[in-house]
């Protein structure tokens, strides 16, 4: 089929801009009739550009606050018709119908709505029906239709329309239609997404039986874990109205994100979240490295950092309260260079005294959302697999104590503390902490005692008098041996294990409180 001119264009647009200059040129330059609706009609009649209503075309009026108004035969007879066939030609000149050439099409703006945090009745009224049912009519029938659907197309359709004698090319129009289609499948994944979401106490909604995600490009990155392999960071649509989410965190300076620096700054993040107290985390190689809970948001970070030093350099830091100059000031102070942070903000000043380093990276989220709460997902090979994120109300009143001695207060405190952090380890996890900062960590390990031998290395003599987590059961004794052994006077970890009397014993042989909690914090 030869390509065909465009003499006939519907345009139905909620961003108008650059539509008159478009609609303009089209009628001045090719002589098309435009075709318009509602509000678009009034803009560009406002332009001088020349319209026919809809109404005039449909012979009936919009009607239903707008809701129906383009769902008529000689609209989408007008785009449907394939102009080879005989048949269809026959059957829309006995109806009065007349082809439609190009439709300029974009849709109520329904994640901006949602994001707006309009009411439920606002945002059912913005889920667009008429300009979908368009798209697709024009893109199923590119081979005679070309379908417009963003502003920034406006210019190179003119140009190709001008080179080709007022016409458009097939090779164009098939990648409008592919657009169309990627369009419109992300506009109805947000839709079901938000319904989803409004839905979610009223049945089983978290884990339907088919899960449909949308995921909108933000850049393309350098590469992905390694060189030779390309990579991409996208934003999950039904994250549009989640804030301080690090999918929406402001990048301030520094180099382009990159796959590694999103996967540890997801780990950094995450982890400062857990803690009400002001805190600052440390992560290398998704393994946090450092984390401290201190009043002083300096103090947070210089224990950070001393519990490792070497495997500081080169990380990723997280703060759950603004960093300030004094931070800054410390981080220089202790000569680390670091990959990048992020926090709910940063001051004025600090932003000033990193801008010297060009490279570090500095995200602010404008907030800090709680732990949890959200569907986490995980790809393998030809799928995906989906959990409820991490998140369990610690309420020591039903810890049990299965030991002679019971922890002290302060002992208690800290535990909880160890805890918090032991969750944001990968496991097999140990962490030992002293003064809610983290002294020891073990992680990674394809055994317990491992993970403890290297926290108990790592804290050295500091492990007198701490204490420890453990993400989950001691299989053996082992492992808690290892840790009474260097010192450390109070252990929490799940219970549960076929063995534990044995650890039980254990404990009471070395006089250290052992606490249950009764649930584990896997990290794989």
């Amino acid at each position: 089929m030869s390509n065909p001119k465009v003499k006939r264009v519907l345009v139905s647009v909620t961003d108008k801009s650059g539509v008159a200059d478009f609609a303009r040129a089209l009628v001045d330059e090719f002589g098309a009739e435009i075709i318009s609706t509602g509000g678009t009609a009034r803009a560009l009649k406002d332009a001088g550009v020349p319209v026919t209503p809809i109404d005039d075309v449909t012979q009936f009026p919009e009607m239903m606050d707008g809701r129906v108004k383009t769902l008529h035969p000689r609209v989408h007879g007008g785009l449907l018709a394939k102009r080879d066939n005989e048949a269809h030609m026959a059957q829309a000149a006995e109806h009065g119908i007349e082809m439609i050439d190009m439709v300029v099409v974009n849709l109520y703006a329904f994640e901006k709505t949602v994001e707006s945090g309009a009411d439920f009745g606002t945002c059912i009224e913005n889920i667009d029906i008429g300009g979908p049912s368009m798209l697709r009519s024009a893109a199923k029938n590119f081979e005679s239709v070309a379908v417009v659907t963003r502003p920034a197309s406006y210019d190179a359709i003119l140009a190709e329309m001008r080179a080709n004698d007022g016409a458009t090319l097939r090779d164009t129009r098939a990648k409008l239609a592919l657009d169309v289609f990627e369009t419109t499948a992300a506009y109805d994944g947000a839709i079901a997404a938000w319904m989803g979401a409004q839905l979610k106490d009223e049945g089983d909604v978290k884990f339907p039986a088919d899960r449909t995600l949308h995921l909108s490009k933000v850049q393309d990155l350098r590469y992905g874990e390694n060189p030779h392999q390309s990579a991409a960071f996208y934003r999950r649509d039904d994250y549009a109205d989640a804030p301080h989410s690090l999918a929406h965190a402001k990048q301030h300076q520094g180099k382009e994100l990159s796959y590694n620096n999103y996967l540890d700054l997801d780990a950094a993040w995450t982890a400062v979240r857990e803690f009400d107290e002001p805190a600052c985390v440390i992560v290398k190689h998704l393994t946090p490295c450092g984390v401290c809970q201190n009043d002083d948001l300096v103090e947070a970070y210089q224990r950070a950092h001393a519990c490792d030093p070497v495997s500081a350099y080169g990380g990723v830091m997280a703060f759950n309260r603004p960093v300030t100059s004094d931070v800054v000031v410390a981080i220089f102070d202790n000569k680390q260079f670091v990959e990048a942070i992020i926090a709910p903000e940063f001051a004025g000043d600090a932003l000033d005294m990193y801008s010297a380093k060009k490279n570090a990276r500095l995200l602010s989220t404008g907030g800090v959302n709680p732990a949890g709460g959200e569907v986490e997902y995980r790809s393998v090979e030809g799928g995906l697999l989906a959990q409820d994120s991490d998140a369990v109300a610690e309420d020591p009143a039903t810890f049990t104590v299965p030991t002679k001695r019971q922890p002290s207060e302060e002992e208690l405190a800290e535990l909880l503390f160890a805890w918090k952090v032991c969750k944001s380890i990968k496991s097999n996890a140990i962490a030992i902490t002293k003064g809610h900062a983290t002294i020891g960590v073990g992680g990674g390990q394809p055994n317990r005692v491992n993970s403890a031998r290297i926290a108990v290395e790592q804290a050295g003599e500091e492990a007198k008098g701490a204490v420890a987590a453990s993400d989950a059961f001691f299989p053996f004794r082992d492992g808690l041996d290892a840790l009474a052994e260097a010192g450390v006077t109070a252990i929490i970890e799940p219970g549960g294990s076929i063995r534990d009397e044995e650890v039980i014993a254990a404990a009471d042989e070395h006089g250290i409180a052992l606490v249950f909690t009764g649930h584990r914090h896997f990290r794989h």
